[in-house]
């Protein structure tokens, strides 16, 4: 069982926690985060190499942290850590999630049926955009 930190113990103010996502939001109090901002895996369970314009692959493609196996897998990571979110983030607190069109939408219908208000999308056009190699 992890061991939750308590509102009256230090939290850190202005702190980036890096680790596993799940576990370092298990230890946190309830509503004591501001913003939580997320890079999660993109599923980018591809055949074959995802290369951009210039020919240079993309890594991180086959890397074990995108390895989450099928949608179903996929999505229930993506619950488990928006859920521990939810619970951690203050009342007015904001989430930020970075994501591509491989997993956006289906975490946009899971924010959604969490009942999250998606306020903005905020979309960053890339002059250097990856393609899948044939």
């Amino acid at each position: 069982m992890t061991q939750r930190l308590t509102p009256s113990s230090a939290l850190p103010l202005d702190t980036i926690l890096i680790g596993d996502c799940i576990a370092e939001m298990a230890r946190l109090p309830d509503n004591s985060v501001d913003l939580v901002f997320a890079d999660p895996p993109y599923n980018l369970q591809l055949n074959g190499e995802l290369h951009r314009p210039d020919n240079s692959r993309v890594d991180g493609v086959d890397a074990e942290w995108d390895k989450l196996g099928d949608f179903a897998a996929h999505d229930r990571f993506t619950k488990a850590w928006l859920t521990e979110a939810r619970r951690v983030l203050k009342d007015d607190g904001t989430l930020w999630v970075i994501g591509s069109y491989h997993n956006i939408f289906r975490l946009g219908a899971m924010l959604q049926d969490m009942g999250f208000w998606i306020l903005n999308d905020v979309v960053w056009r890339k002059s250097n955009p990856c393609r899948i190699s044939g």
